[in-house]
């Protein structure tokens, strides 16, 4: 006999939550590496851009007062808070039929200035993560963390430069 599955008493396995957590980190890593190697202005993050740009300003005005501080530096609090939930639940679900994983956990930067790190990265939903990813990307936000992207690639590809030399020195220093 089966029974009905309720997602809601389900308990999460351990490695299911590990999965989850490594597609959200491979994400975010895709993601800055895309920072760095395209104008966060010609960035394009699905074909439904457009839309979710203009429904985020509709359903969230008040994130669109200018200079734009509150989508430069998110607010988990208000985004968490009973009137938060409810209104980011309904701009979540309304993607359920055009957004794959629409509803997939995400990582986003709290302050677009600044890089993902450990204190400056919250959940959120694959929706969430565009809406506001999308808006910084249009409205220059993001202008300082793909200079910032630039740099640390630089400074990897210098740092790998050097090891390499070093490895070829050791090399001949052995013949």
């Amino acid at each position: 006999m089966t029974s009905t599955f309720d997602p809601n008493k389900a308990q999460n396995a351990v490695e299911i939550e590990k999965q989850f957590a490594v597609k959200a980190v491979e994400h975010a890593q895709t993601y800055w590496n895309l920072l760095e190697k395209v104008e966060p202005k010609q960035l394009k993050l699905s074909k439904h851009d457009d839309e979710i740009y203009e429904h985020m300003r509709k359903d969230f005005p008040e994130l669109f007062e200018e200079p734009y501080e509150k989508i430069t530096k998110l607010d988990e609090d208000a985004m968490k808070s009973k009137d938060g939930k409810e209104r980011w639940r309904k701009f979540i679900e309304s993607y359920k039929e055009t957004i794959k994983d629409y509803n997939f956990g995400s990582l986003i930067r709290t302050d677009a200035r600044d890089e993902y790190s450990e204190t400056n990265t919250i959940f959120t939903t694959r929706i969430q993560f565009y809406a506001y990813e999308i808006a910084r990307n249009r409205l220059g936000l993001n202008d300082q963390a793909h200079e910032l992207a630039k740099q640390e690639a630089a400074k990897d590809k210098a740092k790998a430069e050097r090891e390499k030399e070093k490895g070829k020195k050791k090399v001949e220093g052995q013949s």
